[in-house]
């Protein structure tokens, strides 16, 4: 999981940065807004390793590498284990509880348009459907409505550009972009990027707007006038489509930016082969599994995580694997007597049968463990074979085996 949020993260930041250098500034609005959810979705997908694009150009066999298995017969070293799965423990329920507090709060925020809609009234303006509220708060917009203040809106004192930068909103859809963006930073709160990248959507969300008032009025200056005098108000509306958002010196630029094609067009390029290029980068075909294991002769204990694509299986998954080779290992005597540590890697082939082969050690550290290793590897009964295309493949896998003596 944590290799995973890593690369997730990264990429998260290189898109990001690519946005704000190369195409924030550009007047290509929808392009920009299908760039930035496509960043967050290829982010969170990409790292998962689905497939691997390096498959589809070589036949070569794949390897797992995975990480240290420690085997010791020391027993604080085992309450040490105890006490780094209470605190892993411990984060998982902070993880829990405050992802079920911003989920309460967007929910919240979510039914609190549907409150205003049942207690309002609804009028429908050139089609459109508009919701008077009793609070003092500026037009917006969310799902399907415009929420205005009745009083307002009953005195004249709402311009017909505002409801227009309003309808623009629900046209273009862009309540589901905010609700998607919400989710995303509740099962990530932890990560501030969903934070910038939810004000850079809302961002390009107004220029949108903007973009689709001054093509229908075609009165650039008033409109802008007009902005300005919302400038000052500060209150804006959770999940919603506010028209008063970042009223910047960028938002009032844009409108009169001209566009330039050829850059556009060069800019575009640009930005698909930085996708390509990350596509081949975190689709490889090494395949990364990560474990933190602690096995004891009589009493062990297993915390095992996991990241990988499609791959071979032990019987009874992973986990077993790990326990299978904690209960047959034998730490010879001498290695006891001597308070000998150290690292074997060893290696081995899944066959297209499931059975183990080329059991070797790549690092040895004597005293017999590599013999051990390898009779423990032998005893293993036979895998769930990898498959590509349907067809099975065999698999290379890397095995450090950390020792850790009684001392």
């Amino acid at each position: 999981m944590m290799t995973y949020l890593l690369k997730s993260g990264l990429l998260l930041l290189v898109f990001y940065a690519v946005y704000k250098l190369w195409l924030e500034n550009e007047k290509m609005f929808r392009f920009n807004r299908a760039y930035l959810l496509g960043s967050l979705v290829f982010s969170l997908i990409i790292p998962l390793q689905l497939f691997s694009i390096g498959a589809l150009f070589s036949t070569q066999i794949k390897m797992i590498q995975l990480d240290e298995i420690m085997i010791v017969s020391n027993r604080e070293v085992l309450n040490k284990l105890n006490f780094n799965e209470i605190l892993m423990y411990a984060l998982r329920i902070a993880y829990l509880i405050i992802a079920m507090i911003l989920i309460v709060r967007f929910l919240v925020n979510v039914l609190s348009f549907y409150r205003k809609m049942k207690k309002s009234k609804v009028q429908f303006v050139n089609g459109q459907k508009v919701v008077l509220t009793k609070e003092k708060v500026l037009p917006h917009s969310f799902w399907n409505a415009i929420f205005i203040n009745q009083e307002d809106f009953e005195n004249g004192k709402i311009p017909s550009e505002l409801i227009a930068h309003e309808k623009a909103h629900l046209q273009q859809k862009h309540t589901l972009d905010i609700l998607f963006i919400e989710i995303l930073q509740i099962l990530f709160w932890f990560n501030p990027l969903f934070v910038l990248y939810e004000k850079a959507i809302k961002l390009n969300h107004e220029f949108l707007a903007d973009e689709a008032v001054n093509k229908q009025f075609g009165e650039v200056k008033s409109y802008q006038n007009l902005l300005l005098d919302f400038a000052s108000h500060k209150s804006t509306i959770a999940l919603a489509s506010n028209i008063n958002y970042l009223i910047t010196k960028k938002r009032l630029l844009m409108m009169t930016k001209k566009e330039s094609p050829v850059k556009i067009g060069f800019k575009v390029c640009t930005v698909c082969a930085v996708y390509i290029l990350l596509l081949f980068v975190f689709s490889n075909e090494s395949i990364a599994q990560s474990s933190n294991n602690l096995k004891n002769q009589e009493d062990y204990k297993i915390s095992y995580d996991t990241t990988s694509v499609k791959e071979p299986q032990f019987p009874g998954g992973m986990n077993q694997f790990y326990m299978f080779v904690g209960k047959n290992f034998k730490i010879p005597a001498e290695i006891t007597k001597k308070q000998i540590d150290g690292k074997l890697i060893m290696e081995f082939m899944v066959e297209k049968d499931g059975s183990l082969s080329e059991i070797k050690v790549a690092k040895d550290l004597g005293y017999g463990l590599a013999e051990e290793a390898i009779r423990v590897l032998k005893l293993s009964p036979k895998w769930i074979p990898a498959t590509e295309n349907g067809q099975p493949v065999r698999v290379s896998y890397t095995l450090p085996i950390t020792i850790k003596a009684d001392k």
